[in-house]
């Protein structure tokens, strides 16, 4: 039977609909993304973490879960997840097979299982259309999802006593612990002698000849493999690695990864960034993005929902060509502030906040956007070898 669950937002709104997932309850910051597919991925992206993600297509989980559309390894990091409607009879070839609970049968794994799986609590049966219509207008928030809890007054409480997802440095919770080498390229569609279209992601790079540092704020694989497919050699260190060891290292160049909440609150990846500006060509990725502006005395702000989706129109204006970018970002640099030391390269066409910048002297460069997509469009991983052709012509 399906069990009763409320969503209660810090302002007092309440949805009534239906618990999917593990039973319980959970809190975060309530945002929206507009993807139609790609809801694994998201839900494994790290930048999620501290969120709770309401998914604006009306039908999610129809094509199942499986163990290579992750994007980051220990499972789910959004805190909570927000459908319209929870396909429970998903059909893909390539959707996992598992025997539930009493069954002597493989059957495919549910999104609903999935969330089970980690312990993630969803909410389902309730107008999402609605839902992002008030986040949109009143802005990304605090709230909280329960099946065991359904007294609105309590759940209220609840959510005005936590202080947000800003009074924490949520990148110390999903960066690796320890260093680690990355040989995996990007998925390519190949065929096998039958003629048959097969997938593999076991396409390496054995030609790379550059190294690359990856800074780990919650990095996302597709990074890692795109990095691989440019032609680098990829090792990725703990976000509160000192600069020094770095340095020891010797790599051609340093990438800041993405990542979750807000970007002053990583003070010591601020300062990693201020030591290697001038000592190494830098690519920086959203959270890395940010991290460099403040790295340059310059300040961020946040939106009021957010970029969160995979269709966002960007325009690079060295080209006037217009990408269609995969988003996840609460935050953006303010390009005023770090006047006379970098100058805007990237401009998002939705609202003209500001989506990347290069600096005016050294080779860094940086975007708010990401490139790698893990879901979203390829219209921006040339920005990859874009990366390698900078670190090649400052040698």
């Amino acid at each position: 039977m399906a069990v009763k669950a409320l969503l209660l937002l810090t302002d007092g709104i309440v949805f009534e609909g239906f618990g999917f997932g593990a039973e319980g309850e959970t809190i975060g910051e309530v945002v929206f993304n507009t993807s139609m597919t790609g809801y694994q991925e998201i839900l494994t992206d790290p930048s999620y973490k501290g969120q709770i993600v309401t998914m604006t297509y009306t039908q999610i989980g129809n094509y199942g879960v499986n163990e290579e559309d992750i994007e980051s390894q220990g499972g789910i990091k959004a805190e909570g997840f927000i459908v319209k409607e929870a396909c429970d009879y998903p059909s893909n070839w390539r959707a996992e097979r598992v025997k539930e609970q009493g069954s002597r049968d493989k059957t495919i794994r549910s999104l609903g299982g999935y969330l089970r799986g980690y312990g993630i609590v969803g909410i389902q049966g309730i107008d999402t259309r609605a839902l992002t219509r008030h986040l949109r207008n009143h802005g990304a928030q605090m709230g909280i999802i329960s099946t065991i809890d359904l007294n609105p007054e309590s759940l209220l409480e609840k959510t005005k006593k936590h202080p947000g997802i800003s009074a924490f440095d949520l990148v110390k919770d999903v960066t690796t612990k320890d260093q680690y080498k990355w040989d995996e390229g990007c998925w390519k569609w190949l065929k096998d002698s039958n003629e048959s279209i097969v997938t593999s992601n076991e396409i390496k790079n054995k030609n790379s000849s550059l190294s690359v540092i990856v800074y780990d704020f919650g990095v996302k694989f597709n990074i890692l493999r795109n990095l691989v497919a440019a032609g680098f050699n990829v090792t990725v260190v703990p976000a509160q690695m000192p600069a020094e060891k770095v340095f020891e290292m010797n790599p051609d160049g340093v990438i800041l990864s993405n990542g979750p909440g807000d970007p002053q609150t990583v003070t010591y990846a601020i300062e990693n960034a201020k030591k290697l500006m001038g000592k190494k060509p830098i690519l920086g990725i959203c959270l890395g993005h940010q991290i460099l502006g403040l790295a340059m005395g310059g300040r961020t702000y946040k939106l009021k929902f957010g970029h969160h989706g995979g269709n966002h129109p960007v325009k690079d204006l060295s080209t006037g060509r217009v990408e269609i970018t995969s988003q996840n970002h609460n935050y953006c640099v303010d390009i005023n502030s770090v006047y006379g030391q970098a100058e805007l390269t990237h401009l998002n066409l939705y609202d003209n906040t500001e989506e990347g910048m290069q600096h005016v002297e050294l080779p860094i460069f940086s975007v708010q956007h990401h490139p790698e997509a893990g879901p979203g469009p390829n219209d921006s991983t040339h920005l990859f070898t874009r990366f390698r052709e900078m670190i090649e012509g400052s040698k």
